[in-house]
């Protein structure tokens, strides 16, 4: 396998430096299962980026006008506008799930249900398996009857009063049931590190649209970052971001040609 590195300034560098290196160097598969099953796309087999000032702005792509093509995302798409019901980062950083989604990333990330033995050790305060905090109705609470974490609140909350040495806050977005859904989720964690008084994120996605996926679901997680540093006191810091399937599907083929001035 190859491994396909990046190093960009921001992130409409990056998603152009992945556009237009994917032209030469993904390699073309059949989608045998999932979206678009039955087309081919370009995909990487295997993507890092490393984006040292993912805050700097703008944070969606800039297309010139001679392209003659639009956008891949909408500003009003991240941050809400006309045309949309809900705005990206609602669908991030928020519990609401409208009928018919299997999952929401704002769900897993701040609406996790304690369940099963956790639950079992919850009550019984298990000092030396469970971290039982108080039910506060931000960081723990409960709803129909069950008992949530606010995975986010929980991260920003225990960096601030336990100190910034430590390698277990990771916001979970997969679980391992989710294999038996037909579409489970693409991003699967957020792992972060604060360093030399910096949040740092490090992102991971198990599949990856690149034309128009990677930067919506990027400008969003920065927005998260921002959030969560400011809420810890910390600076806002780097992004480096993975995938084994960072694919460009063939719609958007020849949208990256026009993009990257090729015939």
């Amino acid at each position: 396998m190859n491994i396909h590195r990046v190093d960009a300034r921001d992130l409409p560098d990056l998603w152009f430096q992945a556009v237009h290196d994917i032209l030469d160097n993904g390699r073309r598969f059949t989608i045998d299962r999932g979206s678009y099953s039955g087309q081919t796309r370009l995909e990487y087999d295997y993507f890092v980026g490393h984006v040292h000032f993912p805050g700097s702005q703008p944070l969606l792509p800039d297309i010139p006008p001679s392209c003659g093509i639009p956008s891949p995302v909408e500003e009003a798409y991240i941050y809400g506008g006309k045309g949309y019901e809900r705005s990206y980062i609602e669908y991030l950083m928020t519990g609401e799930k409208a009928p018919g989604e299997s999952y929401t990333y704002g769900e897993r990330l701040t609406k996790a249900r304690i369940g099963g033995n956790k639950l079992d050790w919850w009550r019984q305060a298990n000092a030396e398996i469970i971290d039982k905090r108080d039910v506060d109705g931000k960081i723990v609470f409960e709803a129909d009857g069950k008992l949530y974490i606010n995975q986010i609140e929980w991260v920003i909350d225990t960096y601030r009063r336990f100190g910034t040495r430590n390698n277990q806050m990771v916001l979970q977005v997969a679980h391992p049931s989710d294999v038996c859904l037909v579409d489970p989720p693409c991003l699967r964690s957020i792992d972060t590190r604060i360093q030399d008084g910096t949040l740092h994120f490090v992102v991971y996605f198990r599949s990856w649209d690149l034309w128009g996926g990677m930067p919506a679901n990027l400008a969003g997680i920065q927005n998260l970052k921002e959030y969560m540093a400011a809420a810890i006191d910390v600076k806002d810091g780097e992004m480096i971001v993975e995938s084994k399937g960072l694919h460009l599907y063939g719609y958007a083929e020849e949208l990256a040609n026009l993009r990257c001035l090729r015939d």
